[in-house]
């Protein structure tokens, strides 16, 4: 796997949590819940408003593609979203200065809370690795993510994910 690594989904869960109840950075705990839990580029999720959050399902045209994405709310989003029930509108990811967080202050964020090789890329693989694991690591799972991620190839998928590098690895440790 090359770049961040993902990191393990009910670890940024409780970490994101943990933010929302007792730091001053709120938004940056409901950014961990929505990276982990939508999937989309980090600059995606930083356009991202209160509007958005707040329906059932929202639809957005990526920056990188182009292409429109549905998005669905789901329980943990909606459970972090109660933090903010005085906040309606506006951007979501805001720093304590008031300005939308830029990708670097992000990527800072991420390495004072999670240690290891990660970056804002990281909540993104660790949604992939999520959906993978919870339909049973299944070829299924990789070709919706493949269409979620919008990669050209399951394999891509599969290298961005770093499932094959464990599969190499298990060969070594088989042995």
């Amino acid at each position: 796997m090359t770049g961040s690594n993902y990191i393990e989904f009910d670890r940024a869960l409780n970490t994101g949590f943990r933010i929302l109840k007792f730091e001053k950075n709120k938004s940056f705990g409901l950014l961990i819940i929505c990276g982990i839990n939508l999937g989309v580029r980090i600059q995606d999720l930083l356009n991202l408003t209160f509007e958005d959050l707040r329906k059932d399902q929202f639809t957005i045209i990526e920056g990188k593609t182009n292409k429109k994405r549905v998005l669905a709310i789901n329980d943990n989003i909606k459970k972090a979203l109660t933090h903010f029930d005085e906040i309606k509108t506006g951007y979501c990811f805001k720093s304590q200065k008031q300005s939308v967080y830029s990708k670097q202050q992000i990527n800072r964020l991420m390495k004072k809370y999670f240690k290891g090789k990660v970056s804002s890329h990281s909540l993104r693989k660790s949604f992939g690795r999520r959906v993978w694991e919870n339909d049973g690591e299944s070829e299924r799972s990789l070709i919706y993510l493949s269409e979620i991620f919008n990669h050209s190839t399951i394999q891509m998928t599969r290298i961005y994910l770093g499932i094959r590098q464990e599969e190499l690895n298990e060969v070594y440790l088989s042995l």
